[in-house]
């Protein structure tokens, strides 16, 4: 059992208030995964800006100062990159003027060891063991402003509790999944995918649904067309989230196992695996509110 809560803000007003409305829909799902918990926030001014790029690097404590890890990368990229290194919470951003890809290569010969949790333009993910309110508070999620955000309690099942271990799962430019359930066969759709080159970072089964969805976006599919062939390849008892830098995607499996209500509004798009966590959106009382379908994929953009 875990929790999710997801919220997309079509209207730009409300972006100031993004932090503060997930925090709030995040607090009423702590008791569906008391061990860990991950944030992926979009357009957050402070943690990312348009024409850069920002890795999120696992952990608060890299073995070398702010300043040291600034310089190396710096080091490693054109001069006009203005690389630029800030802790947040338990989470590391590294950004620079350059490419994800070059970015990556700077921040790894720098940090061999360093384990990247988010990538892109738009997003910056964190994640931390312990209780999801004190990492919520601890990376300043109140006061952040932006246009999506993604919340994920965890119950570990199917991996240890480690922070690694915790959702979203970004192993694309701007692309988070969180998940709540298990997938069956995850160990053989892993194999299949590290034939194809996939490289994973962690044994946890919601890591190859995210790498699946990255591979089958590569070889160009639609959000929506990349869910309905991951519902076939994978098996399980599933509720999935997928955002990328202008859109959310809802699926829930086959048989619908896993619970999930979406509030939806001319404002916003809000998603959530139990109720009581869009109760104090505002305009709740006036949005269609409903429960996905099973084995339906819902898309939304901004």
């Amino acid at each position: 059992m875990c929790g999710i809560a997801a919220l997309q803000l079509r209207n730009p007003s409300l972006h100031p208030l993004m932090g503060s409305l997930l925090s709030s829909m995040l607090c009423q799902i702590v008791d569906r995964g008391p061990d860990s918990a991950g944030l992926a926030v979009y357009d957050t001014p402070g943690l990312v800006s348009p024409g850069t790029s920002t890795l999120s690097l696992l952990g608060r404590d890299q073995g070398i100062t702010t300043a040291a890890l600034t310089a190396g990368v710096a080091a490693l990229l054109p001069p006009d990159a203005g690389a630029s290194v800030q802790v947040v919470g338990d989470t590391t951003l590294v950004s620079a003027a350059v490419g994800t890809d070059l970015l990556a290569k700077a921040v790894t010969e720098t940090l061999p060891g360093a384990t990247i949790i988010g990538r892109g333009e738009h997003v910056a993910v964190m994640k931390s063991v312990g209780h999801p309110v004190e990492i919520a508070a601890g990376h300043g999620l109140e006061a952040m402003a932006g246009s999506q955000g993604l919340s994920h309690t965890r119950m570990a099942t199917e991996s240890a509790v480690t922070a690694g271990g915790s959702h979203p799962f970004s192993v694309a430019d701007d692309l988070c999944l969180v998940h709540n359930g298990s997938f069956s066969n995850h160990a053989t759709v892993r194999r299949d995918l590290k034939r194809e080159g996939v490289v994973f970072d962690s044994e946890n089964d919601t890591e190859v649904g995210a790498r699946y969805v990255a591979s089958r976006l590569q070889q160009g599919d639609t959000l929506e067309e990349a869910l309905v062939n991951l519902g076939k390849v994978l098996d399980g008892f599933y509720t999935l989230v997928v955002t990328t830098a202008d859109s959310m995607a809802v699926v829930r499996d086959p048989i619908a196992c896993k619970p999930a209500i979406i509030a939806e509004t001319d404002d916003y798009v809000a998603m959530a695996s139990e109720y009581r966590a869009l109760a104090s959106l505002p305009g709740i009382n006036d949005a269609r509110i409903f429960e996905p379908e099973p084995g339906k994929v819902y898309t939304w953009s901004l």
